[in-house]
Parts: C-alpha cells; structure tokens; sequence
C-alpha cells in the first residue's frame, strides 16, 4: 500500500498518478479521505499521550501525598485517575477503530504508476517497448494450432482433465509431459545461474501471506479459497517467495535478495469462450518459474532492466520471436508503478501470446509486510520488490508447438535437447 507520509507530502504526484489508472474524481475523493482520517488519529493520538502524561504525574503524586499523610488530597487525585484511566480506555477504542478505518482505505488505493507509465485504458494502448525486428517464421497454410497438435501427438489432454477436475485443467502426457518437466528444469537453472537462490514454497498460503503482497482483496475472486482452513492456493509463486522476508529488517550488504521459484499456479478466472482462449491460451491450472529480488531503492529501476534482459535471455535461447510491451495505465495490476509484458508470436493463431509479466511494485508491497532494510549508518528504510515470469509454461508450449511444426514432426530448439533427451516430437 502507498505510504501515509507519501501521500500527504506528495499528493498531486498521487491524484495525477491515479488519474493514469483512469480513477474518476469521485474515486479520488478517496485520498482527501485518508488524509482526514489520519488527522482524526493524529488528534486521537495527541490527546491519548496528553491523557496519559496527564496521568503518570498525577499518579506520582498520590504516592508523594501518601508519604506526607495527606489521605484526603490523595483520595481526590484517585478519583480523578480513574476518570483519566476510564478516558484512556476509550480513547484507545477509538484508536482501534480509526486504525483499521485507515488500513481499510490504504488497502483500497492501487500503486502509484512510474512517469514513463502510458495513459490508456485497454491492453490496445500497451506501448511496444521493443518490437520483433526480425522476420517471422511462415507456416504453410495447413498450420496446426496447437490443441490440434496436441491430438495428433499425444501431448495433453483437454477433455481428460474435465473429466479429472474441470475445464481449464489440462493433462500433459507423454512427451507433453516430458516437455513440461524440460522446461521447468531449464529455467530453474538459468535463474539459478543469474545468481537466484532457488526456493520450493507452500502451493497454499494464509490471508496474511496473499495480502503482503497485493492479492488481497483485490484479487481475492481469481483465487481458489480453502475456506475450512483460511488458506487460498497460489496464483504465482510471487506470494510466497517475497512474504518469505515479511517483517525483517535485512542488512543492506545482503541486498539485493534474488530468489527464484517453480511452482503450479491457480486462478479461477479463465476468461471467456472462443478461440483466444482455446487450448492452453487460458487454463486454471499452469506451471511458472518465477524471479523475485528485494532491492535498495537506488537500485531497484537498474535492477528491473536485468531483469527483462533475462527474460529476454531466455525467449532468445527457445528461439521464439517476441516483443515486449510497457503497459499502461489501466493494464497495469493493482500493487504494480511499471511493468513490461513480454509476448511471444504463435504462428498457427497468428496472434501474440503473453508469456511473463516484469514488475517493479517500489515500496507498495513491502509497506504492507514491513519488510526494510538498515542502511550503512544504521537507518531503517523500506525497500523495493521486483518480480517477473521466467517463464509461465501453458503459453510458451503452445508457441513453441505451433512454430515449430513440420512435416516429420515438431522440432525443438536446440537449448532443449539435453534436458528432454529428444530433438523431435514425432
């Protein structure tokens, strides 16, 4: 969430921020609202310290009285303790109550976006940052899209995991199968030799886990919730990676922190019928290797562009054409100030397909976990959390079925080889 001192000191940078998110003015009233609310705990707060102050002298004095024998005086400041005391008590309601009133409506802003963010409302007003300059791979005009591909070869089974599950559940077989576990293991190990530490997280975490880092209550209706227990599964390996650091306060030589995680991901929104969402376009059920860095905030927007470099890094050796697009305003997600979408071109479909997302989210996620670091001199600062998908599985499969069709088969790209022990699907 954004911070109060920044949204007091900085508030036109805020409204103008929102305005790119396309808020209305009513919508924006919202932040008036958080700054009077603060200065009804501020208030709260200066009369509950008067009170109390008020208080501890009063109560020394009783024990002065006492000493000198003076009963009569002492009884009096006791009866007026005990109204100070009855004071308190409300006073620190109240307090209670403004407190969660204010984390209500902190909860409810979005991040502020970075100046370089576009305006815009749909995906259509996305800025391609980086275009495919090279041309693109023809298929012959009897091109497989790739649940038809799927069919032929064997590779996953769309019908099998209604049956198993429901749809948006699909079943890799065979050397689909094989394919996945190939892919998985390649970008593990490329993260790790960027320097992440690789971690195996819970698949299931607590409100406060999916809160720390944005999910809720913004998303909370794309996650599957396990009501009995309280816990929601996973819609990215993000949540439980950057809480593993909730409430710490790291050394600033250990920054920055680079983890990296494989792990399912689950999100009930599947979107709509038709074409675009055929296949493994949209599923319920994917695999992701994720990235995720906690950064000094001097550091964080170089950090970033690493970060997309490897992205980048990584489409180049599957040998997938793809572009990267710098979304805007109304595309961004909630806790994000900048992200870069990466996508690739799926042949058959003739469309672009998203495969990873690259977000910096500033200080909003680690304001809400208290997560800082201590700086050289000893002062204690948020800091910065970054993420990206490196990669999401579902869409990368269909691509590289799709592009890499031939008449004996689909050939995979060479960086593959060593890790599925075949060259060909056939």
């Amino acid at each position: 969430m954004l911070q109060l001192k920044t949204i007091r000191e900085e508030k036109q940078r805020i409204l103008n921020g929102l305005r790119k998110r396309n808020w209305t003015d009513s919508q924006l009233e919202v932040i008036d609202l958080i700054i009077q609310t603060d200065d009804r705990r501020r208030s709260n707060q200066n009369e509950l310290d008067s009170i109390l102050a008020e208080n501890n002298r009063s109560s020394k004095q009783i024990g002065q009285l006492m000493g000198q024998g003076k009963t009569a005086e002492a009884d009096v400041l006791k009866t007026q303790v005990a109204a100070l005391k009855e004071k308190v008590v409300a006073l620190k309601d109240q307090e209670r109550l403004i407190d969660k009133e204010l984390e209500n409506l902190l909860f409810s802003v979005p991040n502020c976006p970075h100046e370089s963010v576009p305006h815009g409302k749909t995906p259509e007003d996305n800025e391609v940052a980086q275009d495919w300059e090279k041309p693109i791979p023809a298929l012959p005009e009897n091109a497989l899209a790739h649940w038809d591909l799927a069919k032929q070869y064997n590779l996953f089974d769309l019908e099998l995991g209604v049956k198993l599950t429901g749809a948006g559940f699909p079943v890799y077989r065979g050397k689909g199968a094989r394919l996945q576990r190939a892919l998985v293991q390649f970008f593990l190990d490329e993260a790790v030799k960027a320097g992440f530490e690789e971690i195996n997280p819970p698949l299931l975490v607590n409100e406060a886990t999916a809160r720390g880092t944005g999910q809720l209550p913004d998303k909370e209706a794309q996650m599957y919730h396990c009501e009995r227990d309280g816990f929601y599964l996973i819609p990215t390996a993000e949540v439980p990676v950057t809480n593993i650091l909730r409430e710490e306060i790291v050394p600033v030589k250990d920054l920055p922190v680079k983890m990296t995680a494989y792990t399912p991901c689950f999100r009930r929104e599947a979107g709509a019928w038709g074409a675009h969402v055929r296949g493994l376009n949209r599923v319920h059920q994917f695999e992701k290797v994720e990235i995720v860095q906690v950064e000094h905030p001097d550091r964080s927007y170089q950090t970033f562009q690493e970060m997309i470099g490897h992205v980048s890094g990584l489409l180049d050796k599957l040998e997938l054409p793809y572009r990267i697009l710098r979304l805007c305003g109304g595309d961004m997600g909630f806790s994000s100030a900048l992200t870069y979408d990466f996508e690739v071109w799926s042949a058959a479909q003739k469309r672009w397909l998203e495969v990873s997302s690259v977000s910096n989210f500033e200080t909003f996620q680690t304001n809400r976990m208290k997560l800082r670091f201590r700086d050289a001199e000893g002062k204690i600062e948020l800091a910065h959390t970054l993420n990206g998908s490196a990669l999401a599985l579902a869409r990368i499969v269909a691509a590289l079925l799709e592009n890499n069709q031939t008449p004996e088969g689909i050939r995979l790209p060479k960086a593959l080889h060593g890790y599925t022990g075949f060259e060909m699907i056939s």
